[in-house]
């Protein structure tokens, strides 16, 4: 086994949103000796087994994936490929009938996976809805405590830097709820945009625009200035990197991705 595989053991667990998770006590292998499962040490929840292709080390971390998020990119990513090649198809029939049987056969495979990929779309929303509704009893339970802490810092039975530790606590963890939501409301989203007429309606405007550009008529040439006129080449410093904007790790409901998510996970390092 490499040693980068053994680099498991000893780093503290966090989810992608930042939340402590435990600390990674051991590992469980198959009969090749390739990781099964990740034991973590949740304190009062016991040892859990994490499975290993939804975990990731980034520096002195272990970053937990959750599962829904997987599976929506996995479906995302194969449903998009399935949409392209059920259009690619229908534009080979509209440029040459007499390709049509051909197209047939392989259409009706497409059209399988298309309706396959439907269904478990289906079972993705419902471990969405699941999620969310976790996330909120969550959310209740961590109001609820922040509430109680206030209500004794009032009554004077609690000291204002006890209620002031608190709620930075309870803050931090509803401001990690708040982000899976978000990146849960981005990812329907974008499944529900996911469909053949979007895509369809998408390449329509691409090729207008295309063609309304080469229709536009060439701007008229400048005439030839006189030696004197020409203005003399001036001289174009780079940036320095720390001169450079950052770009922000985020991810809209379109699926643009403005940066890698190594680089985002590095950002919840710290919290």
């Amino acid at each position: 086994m490499s040693e980068e595989k053994l680099g498991f053991v000893g780093k503290q667990v966090k989810d992608i949103y930042g939340t402590y998770i435990g600390r990674v006590v051991g590992i469980i292998t198959e009969i090749d000796g390739e990781i099964e499962t990740v034991g973590v040490d949740t304190g009062s929840g016991g040892l859990k087994q994490l499975p290993y292709e939804q975990l990731v080390i980034q520096g002195d971390y272990v970053f937990f994936i959750p599962k829904w998020r997987l599976d929506a990119q996995r479906l995302l990513r194969q449903k998009s490929l399935t949409l392209k090649r059920i259009k690619a198809l229908q534009e080979i029939v509209a440029e040459n009938d007499s390709m049509k049987e051909d197209a047939e056969l392989v259409y009706i495979k497409y059209e399988k996976k298309l309706a396959e990929l439907e269904g478990n779309e289906k079972q993705v929303n419902d471990a969405l809805n699941a999620r969310l509704a976790e996330l909120d009893a969550e959310a209740r339970n961590i109001k609820a405590v922040l509430f109680d802490a206030k209500l004794q810092f009032r009554s004077n039975e609690m000291k204002e830097e006890t209620y002031q530790q608190i709620k930075v606590q309870t803050d931090e963890l509803i401001e990690h709820i708040n982000n899976e939501r978000t990146e849960i409301g981005n990812v329907r989203a974008k499944m529900a945009a996911n469909t053949l007429e979007n895509l369809t309606a998408a390449a329509t405007t691409e090729q207008a625009a295309a063609s309304a550009k080469g229709e536009e008529a060439p701007a008229a040439e400048p005439s030839q200035p006189a030696a004197d006129e020409i203005s003399p080449v001036q001289q174009v410093t780079t940036a320095t990197a720390g001169e450079e904007g950052e770009k922000p790790a985020m991810l809209s409901a379109n699926g643009a991705e403005q940066q890698s998510e190594t680089s985002w996970l590095s950002q919840v390092i710290t919290k």
